[in-house]
């Protein structure tokens, strides 16, 4: 086509390359006629590009730009290039179809058949950018009946409307190719309409046509989609996967494209009625059906049904285009079903903490009042653990002393060899050395480490500490405050102080404390954050700690500590999902993920990592255990200073090689054993140290409530 040419049934724009000479002078003569108007989108698209997020680049610039001449429309358009205009335009469609998903799909050849129903698919394909190429087939011209469902106007009746559906489809999209057969589906061209397609919508009247498709469908091995407006109903025929299949799910009884060639609408009513299941007809098309010829001269269609049809047929499409399960068959997609089981909404439940008790913590005077065995074990099972697991049976009697060991059952994906675990069993191993220093009954303390467990004992003796019974009342009282800090600095005394509290125990304390460092921190935390949620067994894992008003609040993580938020409660509701945690790490996202990380230690006074020194080529479960004792005197020493103490948990926090942590985080081993070496280095940990347990310290509102802990007393055994 030429521009100027007065073709009423073209339907392709001329897409002209100023830089080329004669698109140049065909240009310079369409701006000079007076009939023809001149519109440069340029600017407009370029200023949406530059608005997007995660902007790839498309490796076009002005010189990709081109002008479209729409003939029909006397209209002369701007526009960047292809890929440009395809980034922009499909963006919305993301994350419901990823950029890869997206070109994948951009890779179909679609034929469609038929445009009365075909129309509203054939443009719904182009829409949502699924297609690479379009071919249409019908010989029908459009009439003023055909516009209650097809999306023309007066100035389309007489005009081919497979005509009228390609110059939409052009006006959406100048660059989709989109080849039209004016003359239908016929013998002379149906292979030249199946070359090199990807998937058929039949959407034809002629019965004979219907199977002539089907026929041609299964020597290309091509699937099958038939919408049907009527309750919605959608046909699938996957002659790629079954070319031997019968057309029509063998409805037809045999039928052949010589018994169904050139039937009168009344004499088609049988086919269809067969084709259709009388019983499945919504009832008003069935009682229409019985006035065919009589005071209907054709079966009734309604647009809003065609429009589901386009709807529902490019969903089918997305799903071969995917290799997604999708199988010969049959299904309704019934709107008027769906507004007859139309129900109030129910809202999500809020946690209702009403009649739920703070837990309260035992007291220094609480203590004095059992026995003084049963005060230890008490007392050793206040100490911190990762997720509140208390991994560990803690044991005690009158005449040996206590008995606590590592319960591997309750060890965690993060928990790697069971270090952290160690880190909790020395730790109560510390507040029980507290609290036997404080009743005078304290000995000798030992750690046993066998394969893959440990054990740690204090006989009873008749010894007294004050050092160590100073941190009687910080036992009781020590825990994680989760709110967000003010970022007041932090007292340099302060820090000296926690340095020394974990000295004696072996500890070493690596702070940083400039806002430039705890925003790298930040960062780090937040991606591992990430890493966690999108590893289905640590994700699994995570949300199993949590525990709400109606659970068994005896362990895990009571909600009300994590200080959420109106916002992060909702957040939370969504993150707790495998299948959109799935679809998050299909599709390479979940930087918000991290936010609950980032903002607390963005608004941190400082960070540390408790570490200790190792003999051999890396530490045992022993020095991790012992790490422990140091881990509970830093944090009682904060706790002593007015800090709100929260531990960070990196999800690389317990592994110390690469296999580690590939096993940990399976697909991301590479991102996290990144993010640790990086942590490492943010804050000084040489290489003859290991990490026991990172705390963000803070300047805080008082924490809300406590996690509880499990009854560890002799009297009441759990």
């Amino acid at each position: 086509m030429t521009a100027g040419t007065a073709d009423e049934q073209g339907y392709r724009p001329l897409i002209l390359d100023p830089a080329q000479a004669g698109d140049a002078a065909v240009l310079d003569g369409l701006r000079s006629r007076a009939d023809i108007a001149v519109l440069d989108l340029r600017d407009p698209i370029r200023a949406e590009l530059a608005g997007l997020l995660d902007l790839p680049d498309t490796g076009e610039g002005p010189e990709h730009d081109r002008w479209v001449y729409y003939p029909w429309r006397h209209r002369v358009v701007a526009v960047p290039g292809p890929r440009t205009m395809r980034l922009v335009r499909l963006d919305r469609n993301r994350n419901k179809l990823t950029r890869e998903e997206q070109d994948r799909l951009g890779s179909l050849a679609v034929g469609v058949v038929g445009q009365s129903v075909g129309h509203a698919i054939a443009h719904t394909l182009a829409l949502e950018g699924v297609c690479a190429e379009l071919r249409l087939a019908d010989f029908d011209t459009l009439e003023l009946a055909n516009l209650n469902r097809i999306p023309a106007s007066l100035l389309d009746i007489g005009l081919n409307k497979a005509v009228i559906a390609a110059r939409r489809i052009a006006e959406l999209d100048p660059y989709l190719p989109v080849t039209v057969y004016p003359m239908g589906i016929t013998d002379e061209v149906i292979d030249e309409f199946f070359d090199g397609l990807s998937i058929v919508v039949e959407e034809c009247d002629s019965l004979d046509v219907k199977l002539a498709v089907r026929e041609a469908a299964q020597r290309y091995r091509v699937p099958l989609l038939m919408e049907t407006s009527d309750r919605g109903l959608l046909d699938v025929e996957r002659y790629d996967l079954e070319p031997d299949r019968p057309p029509f799910h063998g409805m037809l009884n045999g039928a052949s494209r010589a018994d169904l060639r050139g039937l009168s609408t009344r004499d088609k009513a049988p086919y269809v009625i067969r084709i259709l299941d009388a019983q499945g007809l919504s009832t008003d098309f069935a009682a229409s059906l019985v006035e065919i010829d009589q005071t209907l001269s054709s079966w009734p269609q309604l647009g809003g049904d065609v429009q589901l049809g386009g709807a529902t047929v490019a969903a089918a499409v997305r799903r071969i285009g995917l290799s997604l399960p999708l199988p010969s068959g049959r299904t309704r997609v019934d709107v008027q079903r769906c507004l007859d089981e139309l129900a109030p909404p129910v809202a999500a439940a809020e946690p209702d903490w009403s009649g739920v008790a703070a837990p309260e913590p035992p007291s220094v005077a609480g203590l004095s009042a059992l026995p003084v065995t049963e005060a230890v074990a008490v007392c050793a099972g206040l100490a911190p653990s990762g997720g509140n697991v208390q991994p560990w049976t803690i044991t005690s009697d009158a005449e040996n002393g206590i008995r606590i060991e590592l319960d591997p059952k309750a060890g965690t994906g993060m928990d790697i060899g069971y270090r952290g675990s160690a880190v909790a069993v020395g730790a109560a191993l510390y507040n029980a050395r507290v609290a036997a220093a404080a009743y005078g009954v304290l000995g000798d303390a030992e750690i046993i480490e066998a394969p893959a467990t440990l054990a740690a004992t204090l006989r009873w003796g008749t010894g007294a500490d004050h050092d160590l019974a100073r941190d009687l009342p910080g036992v009781t009282t020590r825990h994680t405050n989760r709110h967000p800090g003010t970022g007041a600095a932090l007292d340099p005394e302060i820090l000296e102080a926690l340095a020394r509290a974990a000295h004696p125990a072996g500890g070493a304390v690596r702070a940083i404390t400039e806002p430039q460092a705890l925003e790298a921190a930040a960062t780090l935390l937040a991606a591992s954050d990430r890493i966690r949620y999108l590893t289905p067994a640590l994700h699994a894992e995570m949300f199993a700690e949590l525990r709400g008003p109606e659970d068994d609040l005896d362990s895990g993580l009571d909600l009300r500590t994590m200080e959420l938020a109106p916002d992060e409660l909702v957040k939370l509701a969504i993150a707790r999902r495998p299948d959109v945690m799935a679809r998050i790490r299909a599709f390479g996202g979940g930087v918000a993920l991290g936010e609950y990380s980032l903002d607390r230690v963005r608004s941190s006074s400082a960070l540390l990592a408790v570490c200790f020194g190792f003999n051999g080529p890396e530490p045992t479960l022993t020095d991790y255990a012992k790490a422990g004792a140091a881990v509970q005197r830093v944090w009682i020493e904060a706790d002593r200073h007015g800090l709100a103490v929260q531990p960070m948990s990196p999800v690389f926090l317990y592994a110390n090689t690469h296999d580690e942590i590939a096993e940990a985080t399976p697909g991301f081993e590479s991102e996290a054993a990144a993010l640790r070496e990086r942590f490492l280095k943010l804050l000084s940990v040489p290489a003859t140290e290991a990490v026991a347990l990172v705390l963000r310290l803070g300047h805080a509102a008082p924490a809300a409530t406590r996690s509880s802990r499990r009854d560890r007393s002799t009297r009441k055994p759990r």
